[in-house]
């Protein structure tokens, strides 16, 4: 069926409160490919979102096609940016997709800005570029192409399947910038991932994938995150899952306990309420005073998980320290003045190379700061900056 005849104007009385205050929403669409989901689709202001921090690396950039997300899993953390929409964090970030369609051009110009620092650029940090609707849009392609062309590193993280679909593109890509893939898989259960993550692909299908990348020549780590309190961590279950890892290639693991921020944890324990509800006061124990689990816990988490992690012979790897992400090579990296990257030497000082870290903007003698003012997403959008 083809897309174009489900459309329905942007004044449709059915429009949602929300996306109506959009003036850039084009369509919003049906479809029995997708039943019971609704997407609507945008004309992206921007492209690239600046993530602020305060680490040692200040700040970071993210490209999120999506917002909300068919993946559907109970415990996302992005589920909260829905609600600047008037959608709520719950059945709707799930069924209320928005796909920003000019995504890939709008990234192209941005690149394009002699004030762009190619700093590295992260995706799906927010929510998956390849949940299912990327079948459709195909908006991947365009934004992997762009950020090549410009000499942009990237990083992927995500639990779609569809990632096989533009390795070759990847690989591509990785013989001029750096390439940094990881795929998110949390649960090894099979009845437990179809009931908490019911949009995903089945962990089997996801590793599957990581083997894929690795026989394309890229790195793919896996993120066994979260790790859920007595339903996830137990050793059988933590073994099984390394093992699988290690043998599908992984590069790294990376792993932490569940994290229920506000907005998350109230639609999660509706979950364990109905599906294991005598888990309901341990959990309301474990997460009374803050998002993250005990720090108890976490330390009980790490003295189980290294003697495996060993076992299985896997190292820990890193997230990037603002996004949230796999991190990317390029972070250790910078330009020299003839624009080539290169690795940087242990011990010198940051400061004095052109580019490191994609944080302090630092320039050398040998390397001019670009003329005009560094990009900045548009002033108008809204925290987080998501169109």
């Amino acid at each position: 069926m083809r897309w174009n005849a489900q459309a329905i104007a942007t004044e449709d009385a059915d429009a949602l409160p929300g996306l109506a205050k959009l003036n850039n929403l084009v369509r919003t669409v049906q479809t029995p490919e997708f039943a019971g989901v609704t997407f609507h689709e945008v004309l992206a202001k921007s492209a690239l979102n600046k993530v602020h921090s305060q680490s040692s690396v200040p700040f970071g950039w993210t490209i999120n096609p999506y917002r909300g997300c068919s993946h559907a899993c109970v415990y996302c953390f992005a589920r909260p940016t829905h609600t600047y929409l008037d959608l709520n964090a719950g059945a709707d970030f799930d069924n209320q997709v928005v796909v920003k369609v000019n995504v890939a051009e709008v990234l192209r110009t941005e690149l394009a800005k002699p004030s762009w620092g190619r700093h590295p650029v992260a995706l799906g940090t927010n929510t998956d570029p390849y949940q299912r609707a990327e079948g459709k849009y195909k908006l991947m392609p365009g934004i992997i192409e762009a950020l090549a062309a410009s000499g942009t590193p990237l990083s992927m993280l995500t639990k779609g399947t569809l990632l096989r679909r533009d390795l070759g593109l990847l690989a591509a890509a990785a013989e001029t910038i750096p390439v940094d893939l990881a795929m998110s898989i949390a649960i090894y259960d099979p009845e437990l991932q179809q009931s908490i993550e019911p949009g995903t692909p089945s962990a089997t299908a996801r590793l599957a994938t990581v083997t894929a990348a690795r026989e394309a020549g890229l790195p793919c780590s896996v993120f066994l995150m979260p790790i859920l309190p007595h339903l996830t961590d137990t050793r059988e279950h933590l073994d099984n899952a390394l093992r699988m890892c290690a043998e599908a290639g992984a590069t790294s693991v990376l792993y932490t306990a569940l994290h229920l921020r506000p907005g998350v944890k109230g639609w999660f324990m509706h979950w364990l309420q109905r599906n294991h509800p005598h888990l309901v006061a341990s959990y309301t124990e474990m997460y009374a005073e803050s998002s993250y689990a005990p720090k108890e816990y976490r330390r009980w988490l790490s003295e189980r998980m290294g003697p495996l992690m060993r076992t299985h012979g896997l190292t820990r790897g890193e997230e990037d320290p603002v996004t949230g992400g796999i991190r990317s090579a390029a972070l250790g990296m910078y330009t020299g003045g003839d624009g080539e990257r290169r690795r940087r030497p242990a011990g010198s000082d940051p400061s004095k190379m052109a580019w490191s870290a994609g944080a302090t903007g630092a320039k050398s003698v040998a390397a001019p700061a670009p003329s005009g003012p560094r990009f900045e997403p548009s002033p108008e959008e809204p925290p987080p900056t998501l169109f």
